[in-house]
C-alpha cells in the first residue's frame, strides 16, 4: 500500500513561522503536492484565505498537550472530501475515498442503496438522506490490515489522530 505522507501537525504557522499554542484557533489545509496530499496549519490571524492548489481546509483548535480524548470527527469535513476525490483514478485515492464513504455510512450520514458490478468492479451505492444526492464509489476490496491502514491514514490526514 502506497502511504501518503502526511507531516503531523507541527505546531507552527505555515505563513509566520510562529508557533501555535494549544488552543489557538487556526485553519488547516491538504494541499495536493505531488501526488501527495501534505497538511498545513495556519494562524487564525495569519489566513489569506486557502493557498493555490489547496484540496481541502478547515478550522480548529490546537490541541492541548495532554489531550487524550479522540477529537470530534467532522461529517462535512468527510464529505467534502468524499465530493472531492469523486472520479479520481488513482489507487491511492479511491482506497482514501472509499473509507471516507464507509465512515460516513457508519456515522449515518449517508444511506446504503445498492451495489454494482460491471466488468470486476464493485461500485456501492450511497444516497445522502439531506440532499437526495446518489454517490458511487468503487470498492477497491481492501484486506481488514489494509482497511485500517487507510482509515488511520484518514485520521491523520484530517488531523483526528
Amino acid at each position: 500500500m502506497t502511504e501518503y505522507q502526511i507531516q503531523a501537525n507541527t505546531r507552527r504557522c505555515a505563513a509566520t513561522g510562529r508557533d501555535l499554542r494549544p488552543g489557538d484557533s487556526i485553519y488547516s489545509v491538504l494541499l495536493d503536492q505531488a501526488g501527495k496530499l501534505v497538511r498545513q496549519d495556519y494562524a487564525a490571524q495569519a489566513w489569506q484565505g486557502p493557498p493555490e492548489g489547496a484540496f481541502s481546509f478547515w478550522r480548529t483548535r490546537v490541541p492541548a498537550d495532554d489531550q487524550t480524548r479522540r477529537p470530534r470527527i467532522d461529517d462535512e469535513l468527510l464529505l467534502d472530501c468524499l465530493l472531492r476525490l469523486e472520479g479520481q483514478p488513482e489507487p491511492e485515492r479511491v482506497q482514501f475515498r472509499y473509507i471516507v464513504a464507509l465512515l460516513l455510512l457508519r456515522r449515518k450520514r449517508l444511506k446504503f442503496e445498492d451495489t454494482q458490478v460491471a466488468g470486476g468492479v464493485e461500485t456501492v451505492r450511497l444516497r445522502d438522506p439531506r440532499n437526495r444526492r446518489l454517490h458511487e464509489v468503487i470498492n477497491p476490496r481492501l484486506t481488514d490490515d489494509e482497511m485500517a491502514a487507510v482509515q488511520d491514514e484518514v485520521f491523520r490526514v484530517l488531523g483526528w489522530q
